[in-house]
């Protein structure tokens, strides 16, 4: 799919919302219900799970950081008030309701919206002007997903991290590890309880492979 970089309204800027709580549950829901194959969960991600999966991040060093998914912005909001004045977040979400909801809600220059798979993330950063990501963000439900679709993900995205970049992955389930192993040679996997339900956090990180000397 073309990536549609949309209109931004002033509505809201950065970690601002002009909607309510309510409001943004309430699209949630209705999207869930829509789309129960592409939101993990019906309860938006608690704040002791946005906070927890944020917290290893290098905001200094960041120059772009990339969103998979980002739904009614519960993860948006909160990387644009940590995100450096001069780096970029690329959001990335397949539902275009979700697409038009962040561009009305969020006016912040850093912030680029686009419609399409997170398959295609390559080229939406080289669209972007960049040549690769220092973090990637994901909360798609990998174990919905149709055959050989996770795995395109996952592979595209270490391809298109820095040395040293991670992919930060947080799932209902375990089944995402048998994705990335082949893939990042260094995972941690830990919970965050304060989250219904309970969330499992995976931090891939990208490792230059050494060429071995004979």
């Amino acid at each position: 799919m073309a990536s549609i970089p949309l209109k931004k309204k002033n509505r809201a800027v950065s970690g601002k919302p002009s909607s309510t709580f309510l409001g943004q549950w309430g699209m949630f829901l209705r999207q869930f219900i829509k789309h129960p194959g592409m939101i993990g969960s019906v309860i938006p991600s608690s704040q002791m799970l946005v906070d927890s999966m944020l917290e290893g991040v290098d905001w200094q060093r960041t120059r772009l950081f990339v969103e998979y998914g980002p739904g009614v912005g519960t993860f948006t909001r909160p990387i644009l008030d940590r995100l450096h004045p001069d780096a970029t977040l690329l959001a990335i979400d397949l539902n275009l309701d979700f697409v038009a909801y962040l561009e009305a809600e969020i006016d912040d220059p850093r912030l680029r919206i686009v419609h399409g798979s997170a398959a295609d993330v390559r080229r939406f950063i080289k669209e972007a002007g960049y040549a690769q990501a220092d973090y990637v963000l994901s909360g798609i439900p990998f174990s919905t997903l149709p055959g050989g679709v996770g795995e395109a993900i996952c592979a595209e995205t270490r391809s298109v991290l820095k040395t040293g970049g991670a992919f930060l992955v947080y799932q209902y389930s375990g089944y995402v590890r048998r994705l990335l192993s082949p893939l990042f040679d260094e995972i941690g996997d830990r919970v965050e309880w304060r989250n219904i339900p309970p969330c499992r956090m995976f931090t891939a990180v990208k490792r230059e492979i050494l060429a071995q000397v004979a």
